[in-house]
């Protein structure tokens, strides 16, 4: 892990809503920490995940990213969330299409 994979600003949101709205410890949370290891339920997770979603106004496909799988780390999800912030980004014709 590299000090740059933890102070990236999407690892940095996803850091403050897990202390925020899931009351994670700060000390808990790091790229390497797999959501199975956050202490949040099966619902928990879900709606963390939908958050996630909300506050960088996007949708994770469930075939990039399922949370209920082990071993999905935060470095993984910030991974997915990049990807499909970049992809969102270079598809504005369809996002127009989405809010029609």
């Amino acid at each position: 892990m590299s000090s740059s994979d933890s102070t990236s600003p999407t690892f940095n949101s996803i850091a403050t809503i897990l202390e925020t709205d899931f009351r994670v410890e700060r000390s808990a949370i790091s790229p390497d920490t797999a959501l199975s290891d956050l202490g949040l339920d099966s619902l928990a997770l879900m709606e963390f995940v939908f958050a996630v979603e909300d506050a960088f106004h996007l949708r994770i496909p469930e075939d990039r990213l399922d949370p209920r799988e082990a071993g999905i780390t935060l470095q993984r999800l910030c991974e997915v969330i990049d990807t499909e912030s970049s992809g969102a980004a270079a598809k504005p014709a369809q996002a127009v299409a989405a809010h029609a």
